[in-house]
């Protein structure tokens, strides 16, 4: 199976390249962000040294369809999207944290909860709770946005205090996040399944607040299948769930955690294929859709001739 793993191109009017965890940006004039959603997988901040074949495709493909499902509530970047793995958008400049919210407790927050702690980012969380129990509302829990190394979990205190973000503009950043967060919320039971937490990044053009990147992938976003969940809670059982939380769990298993003295595991081609097989199972159950692949000898030769097409219609 192909996969893109990097790309090299040089477009006309390229102006800037930044290569992202597991994307490609490339900034044309002063008008465009070509994003090339690549098949590199991160884990613990740290990028897998085995690209997932098709996972570029299904997390480009479920951020257009949710970034289209929820343009009525905020304004997104997106202006083209001219190749399964490619967005083509505005250019913003983006707020220099991610809006992570949480509904249930779970992944990261568990984490810190098991280990003792009561507060998250600021937030107050009540004694008794097991993981994955529901909370009795959506938590907004930020982090820095890093440009290297580990982002670190801040207060919505601390991000005004230290003027990250302005009180007015960060206001408006949690209500967009409860609504897009509310939005997919409902979406997603319709297909049988709950999103449990997530993250938006934000920017800004134009004096105007914009939804950047990606939103509700497999990356950003956790799930678990409605059907069934209040049964393994009451059970204390793990629940079954789409997202990447998996691929940590088998990097934790096999000693790894990001930590600088832990060698990264061996990726074999069985569970690189099985990694693969979960991401368009999730495509299939978020979307509804049949996933269809983008097999190709070359395909980071498509996405060049379809970036410089759509540039062709843009400019």
């Amino acid at each position: 199976m192909s996969a893109i793993k990097e790309t090299h191109f040089n477009f006309p009017g390229q102006q800037n390249f930044y290569k992202g965890k597991v994307r490609d940006v490339y900034t044309i004039g002063d008008k465009f962000l070509a994003m090339v959603v690549t098949d590199r997988i991160s884990a613990f901040d740290v990028v897998l040294p085995e690209p997932i074949p098709f996972k570029g495709q299904v997390l480009n493909q479920i951020a257009a369809k949710f970034l289209q499902a929820t343009v009525d509530i905020v304004p997104n970047w997106v202006l083209d999207i001219p190749d399964p793995n490619v967005t083509i958008g505005k250019i913003c400049e983006p707020f220099k944290v991610e809006m992570v919210i949480r509904g249930y407790l779970a992944g990261h927050a568990w984490r810190e909860y098991k280990a003792g702690r009561r507060s998250v980012c600021g937030v107050e969380l009540p004694d008794g709770l097991r993981e994955n129990d529901k909370l009795p509302v959506p938590i907004i829990t930020p982090t820095t946005k890093a440009s290297v190394g580990h982002d670190e979990d801040i207060s919505r205190e601390e991000i005004i205090s230290r003027g990250i973000v302005s009180e007015e503009d960060y206001l408006e950043l949690e209500k967009y996040t409860r609504a897009v967060f509310q939005r997919g919320t409902e979406m997603v039971a319709e297909r049988g399944l709950i999103l449990v937490d997530t993250k938006y990044e934000f920017g800004k053009a134009d004096g105007k607040i914009y939804l950047i990147d990606e939103i509700h992938t497999p990356d950003s976003s956790r799930y678990f299948y409605s059907e069934g969940y209040e049964e393994l809670q009451l059970r204390n059982e793990p629940q079954r769930q789409l997202s990447k939380e998996f691929v940590r769990k088998w990097l934790i298993e096999n000693g790894f955690q990001g930590k600088e003295d832990q060698a990264i595991p061996k990726m074999s081609s069985e569970f690189v294929k099985s990694v693969s097989d979960r991401y368009i199972e999730l495509y299939e159950h978020i979307t509804g859709d049949t996933f269809i692949r983008q097999e190709n000898s070359d395909p980071a030769a498509r996405v060049e001739k379809n970036i410089n097409e759509a540039l062709k219609r843009l400019s």
